[in-house]
């Protein structure tokens, strides 16, 4: 059983995330909320932000999202809410998207919704969920993006000291700037 808590987490954490509104899209589709699944397939296309697919593997998701799967399963929410006319405007520009070799899938929906047939919605397959695989997480190492601090400039002559901390005490006497320095 789906429950959209799960995607409203993860979408929480990154809301632009256009596979969580997929996969929260085709939850709310299956609990026959159909304006949430309206919206949340909007919002997954608009986060393509105009690319043909993003590929999630580099987050553990071994999985590609198209952007016609998107306008597909758009179409399909728009059947269930007798906008038919919208379905078929949508699965068109669904094919714009969609490689050349491979449109039969789409001539067969365009055929379904102009005889006012629901469409079958498109999902993750199964047990495909955000979980990197054990073997790509243990060899994760944590990196040193800033490198090695040094002190590139201190009022207090030979200064070694390195690191963050607030304006450490002065010794007497070490260091008295000079009247030109003042000013």
């Amino acid at each position: 059983c789906f429950s959209p808590q799960a995607f409203n987490k993860t979408i929480e954490k990154d809301n632009s995330l256009a596979v969580g509104y997929f996969q929260r899209g085709f939850v709310h589709l299956q609990l026959e909320m159909y304006e949430e699944a309206l919206s949340d397939y909007h919002m997954a296309f608009s986060h393509l932000r105009e690319n043909p697919f993003i590929d999630y593997k580099q987050l553990g998701l071994r999985h590609i999202l198209y952007a016609w799967e998107v306008l597909y399963n758009t179409a399909a929410v728009q059947c269930h809410l007798q906008q038919w006319q919208e379905a078929r405007v949508t699965l068109e520009k669904a094919v714009v998207w969609r490689p050349e070799r491979r449109t039969a899938i789409l001539e067969l929906a365009l055929e379904r919704v102009q005889d006012h047939l629901f469409l079958e919605p498109m999902l993750v397959p199964l047990r495909e969920l955000f979980r990197p695989r054990k073997k790509e997480v243990e060899q994760l190492d944590s990196k040193n993006f800033l490198g090695k601090p040094k002190v590139i400039s201190s009022i207090i002559p030979n200064d070694e000291y390195i690191g963050f901390e607030p304006l450490r005490p002065q010794k007497q006497g070490f260091y008295e700037p000079s009247a030109n320095a003042l000013r």
